[in-house]
């Protein structure tokens, strides 16, 4: 408990320096700081893993293993979609500890030989101690694994997959006040606390703003609270850049864009933070200590991929998508294999999750976009 509040008051202390020294920061780079700073950014921390039940959020890989096992399933049809390389290469993006790439490789070795034969795996993980587990879970198939950034790779044929990656981006907050775009930023009050302050738009999001809307096809209204994630196209150029042919698949928690600057949306955004499995109040304090997430603006993703030469291929509800890629079958084949009935039981309740309508997984979408050579 000492080592996480020292961690959490240093974090916290070099932001408030920071302010007074330079003044108001944006809240994408008070964002960017609190989630991935080098030391002390929630997602970097070396004292805590995210992850699991005694984390403070569970991904749809660690609920079942149906998941992974699904999508190598998706997976295989894609390769014959690319002509059946003899090599290709599945790029995870913010992979985690490991657990949907242990699972998409279990289940092509088992089902796809020869699918299993020509693939290689590429983990992009910006966390040191996630990666760690990562190496230490993947460790029996350490000769199809390797661990790069995206802009050390050069994907040939293949896939790109993320899982609740892009809602972790850093985004820019806007509110429309009296006909004019105000940005917020944080500052620090007297009693040190952190607070919200809306001022004129910063360089950064000014010069792209009109172009983003134009993009979504959409804008807010008056009084409403945006958020804009303008990290979500680099990295999507990034991704075209480095993919001579393949597929970007994206699972994520979004919403189109005339879906979230409609009348009846949320007026304060969708910001939101994750602590032990429990929604954050006060989501400025403790920086590093929580989770931050917004939902991702499709409109946007499917704009700006296609603008990289991305073509649009899909996007459903992660709970039809894996009805429909042969999650039924995989949860027979998977049963049948069980070692004893706990472990059906596992099977059958961690499938319900994600595929009953109030399930976790009703709320994900999955996106495909294709690049072709």
């Amino acid at each position: 408990m000492i080592e996480t509040l020292a961690n959490t008051s240093t974090l916290a202390t070099r932001l408030r320096e920071r302010i007074k020294r330079e003044g108001p920061l944006t809240f994408c780079d008070w964002m960017n700081a609190a989630l991935y700073d080098s030391r002390d950014g929630y997602y970097c921390r070396s004292d805590r893993s995210p992850w699991g039940r005694e984390g403070d959020y569970r991904t749809s890989p660690e609920r079942s293993p149906l998941f992974a096992a699904t999508f190598a399933r998706y997976f295989a049809g894609l390769h014959q979609e690319l002509g059946r390389p003899a090599a290709w290469t599945i790029f995870e993006a913010g992979a985690g500890e490991g657990r949907f790439t242990e699972g998409l490789l279990q289940t092509l070795q088992k089902s796809f030989p020869e699918i299993f034969a020509a693939t290689s795996c590429v983990i992009d993980e910006v966390s040191s101690v996630s990666r760690a587990r990562a190496e230490e879970r993947l460790r029996p198939f350490a000769d199809r694994v390797q661990f790069r950034s995206l802009d050390e790779v050069e994907i040939n044929a293949g896939v790109v997959f993320s899982n609740e990656l892009l809602d972790s981006f850093p985004v820019h907050r806007i509110v429309l006040q009296g006909g004019e775009f105000k940005e917020f930023y944080v500052t620090v009050n007297e009693d040190e606390s952190f607070a919200w302050l809306p001022q004129a738009l910063s360089p950064a999001l000014s010069s792209r703003l009109e172009e983003y809307f134009d993009e979504v096809g959409s804008r807010s209204g008056e009084g409403q609270v945006v958020e804009v994630s303008l990290e979500i196209e680099d990295w999507l150029r990034r991704v075209a850049a480095r993919m001579h042919s393949g597929y970007v698949v994206t699972v994520d928690y979004g919403a189109l864009a005339e879906q979230l600057y409609s009348p009846g949306a949320n007026r304060d955004g969708t910001l939101r933070g994750f602590q032990r499995h429990k929604f954050v109040s006060d989501l400025l304090a403790q920086p590093g200590e929580h989770d931050l997430t917004t939902t991702v603006n499709w409109s946007f993703v499917k704009a700006v991929g296609a603008n990289a030469g991305l073509e649009f291929a899909e996007l459903s509800g992660q709970d039809q998508f894996l009805l429909t890629n042969g999650f039924l079958e995989q949860l027979e084949i998977e049963s049948r294999q069980a070692k004893d009935d706990v472990e059906r039981l596992q099977l059958s309740s961690g499938a319900r999750e994600m595929i009953l309508p109030d399930g976790m997984a009703a709320s994900f979408q999955v996106l495909v976009q294709k690049k072709t050579s």
